[in-house]
């Protein structure tokens, strides 16, 4: 596989080109986000002539909290990754998906609507995030998706009781260097229970400083990169909003490296 590069120490900031929001706020009662701002944020994926389901449409609507949060707004990895579950809608019927690190969740919201059994998870320690899973399926009448607290490198007894999933989805979660091998460790466990999950992976390229190549190959693990051409994310207006804008935008596939699986 090829080099992945990741990570930067800068400090996140919202991204440059917001998505397009609605024009109403409100002031959210949820727990852990009393007194914030909601805005909801609208991103429409339709498909493209050519592709067969012609004239398929989805509307998705997330909160976004005007907060300095790192999980309250849509990044521009997020959108990439959800039109990549948008493209691929018709395998997701049916299948376990779970998204880590989920925050405003506009991935695994996706995966729900188009059939998949979604389970939404943040950090166990970051109640603020849990409550802005909650308020994305409230907003999108989804009262079937669970939410749980996740850590990272934890085993938790929330991560013991999840059963084997078919997918898991992580936006943007390669940030932080320090954090890369707690999240590959939480990887590596749900691999355990189900050695054919794939962890469907979008990530912003912000500094070649850091790699996650050796950690892969530490844990068994091998990656492929997917062109953003070959699923329709190769524009800078993807789902009708301003995102990702001008962000370069990877999109990864990793799964455990023995080829007898």
């Amino acid at each position: 596989p090829s080099r992945v590069q990741l990570g930067s120490l800068a400090a996140r900031r919202p991204p440059l080109l917001p998505a397009r929001t609605e024009a109403t706020d409100s002031s959210s009662d949820e727990g852990g986000l009393r007194g914030q701002v909601v805005r909801a944020q609208r991103f429409r994926f339709s498909e493209g002539p050519g592709l067969g389901d012609e004239g398929a449409v989805l509307e998705v609507c997330v909160p976004q909290v005007l907060h300095l949060q790192y999980g309250m707004y849509v990044w521009p990895c997020a959108v990439v990754l959800a039109q990549y579950l948008w493209f691929h809608r018709g395998s997701l019927p049916g299948k376990a998906v779970l998204e880590i690190g989920a925050g405003v969740s506009l991935p695994g919201i996706v995966a729900a609507k188009c059939g998949a059994e979604v389970t939404l998870s943040d950090s166990s320690e970051l109640p603020h995030c849990l409550a802005i899973c909650r308020e994305s399926c409230q907003m999108n009448n989804l009262p079937q998706v669970h939410v749980v607290g996740l850590t990272w490198g934890h085993v938790s007894r929330d991560l013991l009781a999840l059963p084997p999933q078919d997918i898991i989805l992580a936006s943007d979660v390669f940030f932080e260097p320090e954090d890369f091998e707690d999240i590959l460790t939480t990887v590596y466990f749900l691999m355990q229970k189900n050695p054919k999950v794939k962890l469907w992976s979008t990530y912003q390229v912000r500094s070649a400083d850091w790699s996650l190549e050796a950690l892969l190959y530490k844990w068994d693990m091998k990656c492929v990169h997917i062109p953003l051409e070959s699923f329709g994310a190769d524009k800078e207006d993807i789902a009708e909003s301003a995102l990702p804008g001008r962000h370069t935008v990877e999109m990864l596939v990793i799964s455990f490296a023995k080829d007898n699986l």
